[in-house]
């Protein structure tokens, strides 16, 4: 029997503490840092994020979203047998955030691992569940994507942080006899590494050089508009499909210009592809399930929708995954 893999239950969790752009305003307008509304909201689509507590942690969101995701799958902590988390912002340096949350969640035993593509992370984790599942080493698998970028961001750059918020996203994978996942593409150039990353880390009990996030926006909104269009016809053509087989187009929400550009490569109307950038904000790797359970719970998507999924991050990474839910 050849053996696929199925999402079959989502679920995602967003800290309660909500920012609006006006919220942000005057929070960078205390450290002297001047921003409008109408500045973010034009050049992002963003007009809200929101931001974890102190204490709560990218594994407490993911246990959040997990146990939702379970629920809708009708499926026991017990039965899991793969956790793979997508973060940037881990609980620690170790143990990997899916070893922390695999105890939140009650369960042992199984293999649990960290993926780290940045905001292509989801995709990426996605994709390494699959095969996994393809290959019969693990039957029920809880693929997350959780972010904490609140604890990165520069408030003194208002170019990066009104971007960004904390969240998780997460699906139950499961084995089936009727292909889910049609397909996937994964990529990365290291070359780029200068345009998007956070320069720190750890050594002596010490952070050298700048924790802080850093990006060149113009560079990554040159990159990212043509690597998601190569990724998508990728999947497609992978799958035997076309762009008029899709029936939602769920990107990363990272700004609503590279959204509606992609769209449009892809011939898309708007009113296929799901937003939550509004909202949200960039929440990296969390971004792409959120999305997805957002329109699962609205009523948006529905079983049996062909889904294109999208993403590209820091490294530089990107893919996609093209699924019929």
């Amino acid at each position: 029997m050849t053996r696929f893999a199925r999402i079959t239950g989502t679920g995602s969790s967003l800290p309660p503490q909500r920012l609006s752009n006006a919220d942000m305003v005057e929070l960078l307008a205390r450290r002297g840092v001047e921003t409008s509304d109408q500045w973010i909201v034009e050049r992002t689509g963003i007009r809200a994020r929101h931001f974890a507590a102190e204490g709560v942690f990218a594994s407490d969101l993911a246990a959040d979203a997990c146990r939702q995701a379970m629920s809708a799958a009708d499926v026991a902590p017990g039965d899991i047998d793969l956790i793979i988390v997508a973060t940037s912002t881990p609980d620690m340096v170790f143990p990997s955030t899916a070893a922390i949350l695999q105890h939140k969640l009650g369960i042992a035993g199984c293999p649990v691992f960290d993926v780290q593509a940045v905001c292509s992370g989801f995709i990426y984790a996605l994709t390494v569940a699959d095969a996994l599942i393809r290959t019969g080493s693990a039957h029920k698998a809880l693929v997350v994507g959780a972010e904490v970028f609140s604890r990165i961001l520069d408030f003194n750059d208002r170019t990066t942080c009104v971007l960004f918020g904390d969240g998780a996203g997460a699906v139950v994978l499961e084995a089936s006899e009727t292909p889910g996942i049609l397909s996937t593409d994964i990529h990365a150039d290291g070359k780029h590494t200068g345009i998007l990353c956070v320069p720190g880390h750890v050594s002596g009990g010490h952070v050298l050089g700048d924790p802080l996030l850093k990006m060149d926006g113009q560079a990554v909104f040159k990159l990212a508009v043509g690597v998601l269009e190569d990724t998508a016809r990728a999947v497609l053509d992978k799958a035997g499909k076309t762009s008029a087989d899709i029936d939602w187009l769920i990107p990363h929400q990272a700004n609503i210009r590279i959204m509606q550009s992609t769209a449009k490569k892809l011939k898309l109307s708007m009113d296929r592809v799901v937003v939550t950038v509004d909202e949200h904000g960039n929440t990296s790797a969390a971004s792409i399930p959120l999305a997805l359970d957002h329109a699962v719970r609205g009523g948006q998507v529905k079983k049996g929708d062909t889904l294109l999924l999208e993403g590209v991050g820091g490294g530089f990474t990107w893919g996609a995954v093209l699924l019929d839910l």
